[in-house]
């Protein structure tokens, strides 16, 4: 109960450090230079242009069906509470926050760089932890959760619609600056959502197969896959290791097998994802097959079990 309470704690914070990273890329860069934003918060900027209507109100307005929408796909109490606080916030720190903060720049490739920056990581921050800034971070989400694409590629598809508004609104230059920003908060989303999460697949083609597995899994508690290979020049028959590992844990691979075998060949590649023992687990929640990058978990390795087993193929 007391870990359940210190992590919705946690949570909740890095939801605040978010969306007020969202609100000043609006206040400080965005909104000043008539650069629109990406989703609900692009309108609120254009209609707050033409009638001066208060940019976080709007969202309010215009995040309530998307959130019922969003609540009835998707489900659940936590995630309902997580995007009401955020969207909440987020308004909150627009109308009456962010513009206490200085206006940082008016070069255009200085806004259009470090608004799209901002808002990437405060939006990919809030993803990371199951919540949304509302909008079309709900319709990203179920996306996401249904069929496995990134978030913010999703979100730069529904954007388009939004960015040829600004076109007629502010004209062909403004509009071009603000697809710098969606291209750099989508990139920036991915990146902050994949944080801390890259693993590593190594091959090992050893003559030393026991002692590399016996202080890989002693050293690292991780599985190994023992694989007969034979060489297509000399025929003869080797042992190939097949090892996933965390990147912070290359250089201990590394050192097993250098000290072992200096003649192994090892290839080190990257693995996008790796579900199962150790490392990640698909959610259980209804209606979704892919798990969401911001609800992954660590799984305890089993100490009995140091073997991989392939795919049937």
């Amino acid at each position: 109960m007391r870990q359940q309470v210190w992590r919705a704690i946690r949570d909740y914070g890095v939801i605040t450090v978010g969306a007020l990273l969202s609100a000043t890329a609006a206040r400080s860069f965005l909104v000043p230079n008539e650069v629109v934003a990406g989703g609900i918060t692009g309108i609120a900027i254009m209609l707050n242009s033409m009638m001066a209507l208060p940019i976080g109100w709007l969202i309010i307005a215009f995040n309530i069906p998307l959130f019922i929408f969003g609540f009835r796909m998707l489900g659940g109490l936590k995630f309902a509470l997580r995007t009401i606080y955020a969207t909440v916030l987020l308004a909150f720190g627009i109308d009456y926050i962010a513009p206490f903060m200085p206006i940082v720049t008016d070069d255009p490739l200085l806004y259009s760089i470090y608004g799209g920056l901002l808002d990437g990581i405060g939006m990919g921050l809030v993803l990371r932890v199951g919540g949304t800034t509302g909008g079309t971070d709900i319709i990203a989400r179920i996306v996401e959760r249904r069929y496995g694409v990134a978030p913010g590629r999703v979100i730069l598809m529904l954007d388009v619609a939004i960015y040829v508004g600004a076109f007629f609104l502010y004209g062909p230059e403004k509009a071009l600056y603000a697809l710098i920003v969606a291209f750099i908060a989508t990139r920036v989303i991915d990146a902050t959502l994949a944080a801390g999460k890259g693993s590593r697949q190594l091959f090992i083609i050893t003559n030393a197969p026991d002692a590399i597995v016996r202080d890989v899994f002693a050293e690292l508690g991780r599985g190994v896959t023992l694989l007969e290979g034979r060489g297509g020049y000399t025929h003869r028959k080797r042992q190939i290791l097949v090892c996933a590992v965390a990147r912070s844990e290359v250089g201990v691979i590394k050192s097993i097998v250098t000290t072992h075998d200096p003649k192994a060949f090892v290839i080190i590649g990257e693995a996008l994802e790796v579900m199962g023992e150790g490392f990640t687990h698909p959610s259980t929640l209804p209606n979704s097959p892919v798990p969401l990058a911001s609800e992954f978990t660590t799984l305890p390795l089993d100490a009995e079990d140091d073997r991989v087993v392939p795919p049937a193929v």
